[in-house]
């Protein structure tokens, strides 16, 4: 019985990859530098799977960016604006499509799929021209072998790549990225055939579009481009891999029955319907792939559980055709448990990084063919039980609070036009008002402080003192630029779902226990283990703190039910949505807290509520009502006159723009610039907005400083299509990764183009 990994973090145990990426971006180190850190990495790695006996172990899955990004460099489908003249793309024109330059925006960045992963996604259009442009998938290959690791490397499919690229700015309205498809297919049979020369047997291509709802001409594309690709991947074993959902019962019968195909690969956690498929009829002689090691959370895997389910999986496809695999790249999980030095015994015992995930792969395949390590799976059974009976888990008041919230709406007793009016009076703020989202950047002495707090090397009095004094700086900036709405900044935070995940009863949090999220941008997502309660006000000290720092309305900080939950491993022992309306529990007590310490506008951030809509649309209406029903639930005790902001960023809105619609909120703010202002269309389409809007006038995760000028002719192409009394002017997101020589001027700008278009409409009536 042979084991799989899909793939692996990238960023390292101690997040090595993030900090020398960040050197090289800030030019302290070298490209040698760089590549050295990853090198070692990636080979620690490769050993580490070999050594835990995994005899399938991916190559190619180690990205600088995304791996979507690597394939668009593969091609060679670099967007003419960057200036390319061929050859090897190196990092200056990787990194420029990733991150932007001085003169030239970066190309769109957006969700991976259901997940907090992001990915930049391509660009194309009818005169695109593909060229074999970047061999790392070979290199990487050569690199494992040179150190006796026959890997298997991973490919983004060529459907999946071209399904989720998008036209150029510019393209036809009727040109569709899948009609590439047959001057896409000779660069992959390049690669394919570099792979073979240099000794690769297996290959694998990652098709994770499979699971969505495709229609039929789209399923035809994977049978039009397995089979061109047919002759030239005779002699290689193929696997496909699918995840993060079920397979549609047409686009499973699509895949089993494309010929040149060996092994399929389904996630068995997340696509538990896949089984029935796999019941009902399995295609003779291929491998199965089974994903039934969580790829997207901490939690320890039931092993008898599993290893039940891979038995009658055995005697469908037979012996020797059953890999045992994770259900999806471990990207997504933390890296390893044994960096974890504060979780208790019981705690520590309930989880599964990504190292530990690897042996649980491999304690499986080996039980499956006599070898059963009864020790490992005792414990694992003693684990599981512990979970289920012990008492930190369960909060009976808690419990019965979220239940007797069925059978109401919670909505606001006014609509939302009454509610403005009552809010400007009490506000008094001009047309396009200006804010920001809400953090500022975190310089190297912030986090300092924050990390010797936390290490006990400074006592409460001091850390209050430093934070104080760095609110009192962004407030007294924001106030010199003439920022209307303010906000504190947020030095008392490393991340906005940590934090709060900290106060909150029911989370735990890890030490080392990272992920990446896009770039260097890594995250240490809180894990939600019980039942969520508020033992205490939050951000009431720090709020009222900034409030009294000056006259104008200042932005009491919050993140959303939703956005907490979607960015935390989540308890897998209840559905989400009972632990979502437990958090939004917490949140409204928050909220209403805020509220009687005189904070008149109230954000939260509901950053990640569009990530979870399910990516089958059978099962998105479900999510989306008790997703908005648990945003509505934090603030439908406060007045009219308190102004309740939230702000979405990188996914596309435009399908769920009813739902937002729907969460009342007096105020939204919602990147647009970064993805070529697409959330305007659907205002150009004719839905009616009556809320205050602040669609993102420049992109924060970018270095490069917009003009008057560029923010003023994007605000223009608001107003043809939202109200002007509606519209506010705000950046795409928070400013925390960016620096302040980076952050003055951008916003010297914003403000300098909301007081000309001022100027413009008064003088115009």
């Amino acid at each position: 019985m042979a084991s799989h990994i899909v793939g692996y973090p990238r960023m390292g145990p101690k997040r090595e990859l993030k900090f020398a990426l960040e050197s090289f971006w800030d030019g302290k180190s070298t490209a040698e530098d760089l590549q050295k850190v990853a090198a070692d990495l990636r080979c620690s790695i490769w050993k580490q799977m070999a050594d835990a006996g995994t005899k399938y172990i991916p190559s190619n899955t180690f990205a600088y960016y995304d791996q979507v990004l690597d394939t668009t460099a593969m091609v060679g489908a670099v967007p003419a604006r960057y200036n390319w003249n061929g050859g090897e793309i190196g990092f200056d024109t990787y990194f420029s499509m990733a991150r932007g330059n001085a003169t030239i925006g970066a190309m769109e960045m957006t969700k991976w799929f259901d997940t907090n992963y992001h990915f930049i996604v391509p660009e194309l259009s009818a005169e695109t021209k593909f060229s074999y442009a970047s061999h790392k998938a070979v290199s990487e290959y050569k690199e494992a072998k040179a150190l006796g690791i026959d890997t298997v490397p991973v490919l983004v499919g060529p459907v999946s790549y071209l399904l989720l690229s998008k036209p150029a700015k510019g393209a036809e309205k009727s040109f569709s990225c899948l009609s590439l498809l047959g001057s896409l297919l000779p660069v992959y049979k390049e690669v394919i055939a570099e792979l073979k020369a240099a000794g690769a047997s297996w290959i694998q291509f990652d098709e994770p579009t499979l699971v969505m709802d495709l229609d039929a001409e789209k399923l035809s594309a994977f049978t039009d481009a397995y089979s061109q690709l047919e002759s030239t991947l005779s002699g290689l074993n193929v696997i496909v891999e699918t995840y993060f959902a079920d397979l549609p019962a047409e686009a499973y019968k699509t895949l089993t029955s494309l010929k040149c195909v060996t092994g399929f690969g389904f996630d068995l956690v997340r696509g538990a319907k896949t089984l029935d498929l796999i019941k009902s009829g399995f295609p003779s002689g291929k491998y199965l792939f089974a994903g039934i090691v969580d790829g997207r959370n901490i939690w320890a895997n039931d092993l008898a559980s599993s290893l039940e389910t891979l038995t009658a999986l055995e005697g469908i496809v037979g012996k020797d055709k059953l890999v045992v695999s994770t259900s999806c790249s471990l990207l997504h999980t933390a890296v390893d448990l044994v960096n974890e030095t504060k979780f208790d015994q019981e705690l520590k015992s309930w989880m599964a990084f990504a190292a530990q995930k690897v042996l649980e792969v491999n304690a499986l395949a080996k039980a499956l063919t006599g070898q059963k390590d009864e020790a490992f799976f005792s414990a694992n059974a003693a684990a599981q039980a512990s979970r289920k009976s012990s008492p930190r888990v369960t909060n009976e008041s808690v419990q019965k609070a979220a239940t007797a919230l069925r059978g109401s709406e919670h909505r606001r007793a006014t609509n939302v036009s009454s509610r403005l009016d009552a809010q400007q009076k009490k506000l008094n703020l001009p047309i396009l008002p200006t804010t920001t989202i809400g953090s500022f950047p975190q310089t190297i002495e912030l986090r300092r402080v924050r990390r010797e707090y936390k290490a006990k090397k400074i006592s409460e009095a001091d850390y209050v003192e430093a934070i104080k004094k760095e609110i009192a700086k962004v407030v007294k900036l924001q106030e010199e630029l003439d920022i209307d709405v303010l906000v504190h900044g947020e030095p008392e935070r490393n991340d906005m779902v940590e934090y709060f995940g900290e106060q909150l009863s029911g989370f735990a949090f890890s030490v080392n226990g990272w992920v990446q999220s896009y770039g260097s941008r890594c995250v240490k997502p809180p894990i939600i283990y019980g039942d969520v309660s508020r033992p205490k006000a939050m951000t009431v000290f720090w709020s009222s703190m900034a409030q009294s720092m000056t006259a104008r309305p200042m932005k009491g900080m919050l993140t959303g039910p939703v956005t907490i939950l979607n960015w935390s491993f989540v308890r897998n022992d209840q559905p989400r949505f009972e632990t979502c309306y437990q958090i939004a529990l917490a949140i409204k007590d928050e909220v209403e807290d805020l509220e009687k310490a005189g904070i008149n506008v109230i954000q939260i951030d509901e950053a990640a509520l569009r990530e979870g809509v399910p990516l089958r649309k059978s099962e998105q209406a479900f999510y989306l009502d008790w997703a908005v029903h648990s945003f509505r639930i934090t603030n439908c005790g406060v007045q009219d006159t308190t102004q309740i902001h939230t702000h979405m960023c990188y996914s596309n809105f435009n399908d769920i723009i009813h739902s937002i619609i729907d969460m009342d909120a007096d105020v939204i703010t919602i990147e647009n610039s970064r993805s070529d202002e697409k959330l305007l269309s659907v205002f150009r389409e004719g839905v009616k907005y009556g809320a205050g809007i602040g669609p993102g006038v420049y992109d924060i995760h970018s270095p490069r400083i917009p003009s008057t000028e560029e923010i003023a002719d994007r605000v223009n192409k608001m107003l043809a299509v939202l109200e002007t009394n509606i519209l506010w002017v705000n950046p795409d997101c928070g400013l925390k990764t960016r620096k302040y020589a980076e952050v003055k001027p951008a916003l010297t700008a914003m403000v300098s183009a909301a007081k000309l278009l001022r100027k413009e409409l008064a003088s115009a009536k």
